[in-house]
């Protein structure tokens, strides 16, 4: 019978059991997550997905993470058998970023990966449609990213050009003179 509450593995239990599969899947281990080597990072999620003991076949969510110098995919896993909860992240590279596609293994993470795709450029080889999902195609950049502001062509985001694009007008105008004020 599971615990009364959900308990949260420590990414050193969880980088142990994998080693026992995957010896050099395992970049480095805390006490709260797990870092993937890229290379093998498929594999090790096969192995978190089916191993008895760590149980991960809930993927609850996936996220990225600019580092500035790479990008972190970070994955959270459940156990509902076992009522326990882990994080696994794999580094991808800043300038090209690409992690392999977990769809095969987690159908949930089809829509989850688009997202990542659209808003921080992360690509995921084995996809089976890797597209935008909120933006349009030609949209230029991803706006998650912190390199976003300098996006080709000289455009610049965030309220300088909102609500409308006017060049020369700054947005300024739609801000109080006097912030709390209401003037």
């Amino acid at each position: 019978m599971p615990h009364a509450a959900t308990l949260t593995l420590a990414g050193t239990h969880v980088a142990d059991r994998i080693r026992t599969a995957l010896p050099d899947a395992i970049r480095s281990a805390s006490a709260d997550i797990v870092t993937l080597e890229p290379a093998s990072a498929f594999e090790a999620m096969r192995f978190l997905r089916d191993d008895e003991e760590l149980d991960g076949k809930f993927l609850v969510q996936m996220c990225s993470v600019d580092m500035i110098t790479h990008i972190d995919l970070v994955y959270h896993f459940a156990s509902l058998a076992q009522n326990h909860i882990f994080e696994v992240k794999v580094p991808a590279d800043h300038e090209h970023p690409e992690v392999p596609s977990i769809s095969p293994l987690w159908s949930g993470a089809i829509l989850q990966e688009r997202e990542i795709y659209d808003l921080m450029g992360v690509k995921f080889p084995g996809h089976p449609e890797l597209t935008r999902l909120f933006l349009w195609e030609s949209f230029p950049g991803h706006p998650l990213r912190k390199d976003f502001m300098s996006m080709p062509g000289g455009r610049k985001s965030g309220l300088s050009q909102f609500p409308k694009q006017v060049a020369g007008e700054t947005g300024q105008e739609f801000r109080p003179a006097a912030p709390g004020t209401g003037e």
